[in-house]
């Protein structure tokens, strides 16, 4: 059932966002997982048509907040006025109400604005005037945000990095991809008569399921070596916390059944560390200023940890 539909949606969405099927599948895999994707990448890339592309074959419904410096909390979480008809205080819904969430260029707006998305990202209700009101499900928060230009932002806070369960780039199409781009767009926009291939009750069951993927006790020991191996390597200052392992869990656990498989293979963990553990660790000035990056040293932790070895 998951991997059926992991293949409706990539299909779906490649009608409109072409040769990303890896990226479409990473969100995936934090939807299935109840987590939240940050797009990291340079303006025109294509981060906003393919959340727009990805919520409309969810079914879900869809929201957009473009982040600016002037946005404040309650343009994201909604307000509660006074109803003049009804002699009482409502509660006027902001866009987080909303079962697909696209955070524009979330590095524009300030930390005030930016952490009224912890509490909604994290526990999935909002807070207005000490009332909470729970949030749609399913729930995913797409952001996005341009790490070149970096003139009037904000640099999100660590504490709401870790909150995004992937963190992933779309990069540049290639010759044959930009080509179909051109050839899909010559007489109208396909993202305008893309439909729905999935509901959201779905969603909910299969999260559900992702959960029943089994994982061996020699290959939850490999994933928790990965994670501690990152705390241990002399280029982190600071590794992989207790949540970085469990969201590697249950990422494997999530690309293991889009793969059609029932069970998570150390492959599994090879493949989704890079995308889980790269923007949980810290690396030191010193790797910095020898021009690594933190997504080499999660390569090349993983390469170091002895793969366990079935007979």
């Amino acid at each position: 059932m998951i991997h059926e539909f992991g293949q409706r949606v990539r299909s779906n969405v490649s009608q409109v966002v072409v040769g990303k099927d890896d990226v479409v599948e990473l969100a995936l895999v934090a939807l299935l997982c109840e987590g939240h994707v940050l797009f990291e990448d340079v303006p025109g890339i294509g981060k906003t048509t393919l959340a727009k592309a990805l919520a409309r074959s969810l079914g879900c419904t869809f929201a957009r907040i473009q982040f600016t410096p002037d946005l404040l909390p309650s343009d994201v979480t909604g307000i509660v006025w006074y109803n003049q008809k009804t002699q009482d205080f409502d509660y006027r819904a902001g866009p987080l109400m909303a079962q697909v969430v696209l955070a524009d260029e979330i590095n524009r707006a300030t930390p005030r604005t930016q952490s009224a998305l912890l509490e909604a990202m994290q526990e999935r209700q909002v807070t207005v005037d000490r009332e909470t009101y729970p949030l749609p499900q399913p729930f995913l928060v797409l952001a996005t945000q341009n790490p070149i230009e970096l003139e009037g932002t904000f640099p999100l806070p660590e504490a709401q990095i870790d909150r995004f369960f992937i963190r992933t780039s779309l990069g540049y199409p290639t010759e044959a991809e930009e080509n179909d781009i051109l050839v899909r767009h010559t007489h109208a926009d396909p993202l305008a008569e893309l439909g729905p291939v999935a509901a959201a009750a779905d969603i909910l069951a299969m999260q559900a399921a992702v959960r029943d993927v089994r994982v061996e006790p020699s290959v939850r020991g490999y994933l928790v070596r990965v994670a501690r191996a990152t705390r241990e390597h002399p280029a982190v200052d600071l590794g992989a916390s207790p949540r970085g392992t469990l969201a590697l869990y249950r990422a494997c656990q999530a690309y293991a059944a889009l793969s059609s498989r029932d069970y998570v293979l150390p492959d599994d963990i090879k493949k989704m560390a890079p995308h889980v553990l790269t923007h949980r660790i810290h690396i030191s000035p010193q790797t910095r200023l020898r021009g690594r990056t933190a997504a080499e040293v999660v390569a090349e932790v993983v390469g170091e940890v002895e793969t366990p070895v079935f007979g």
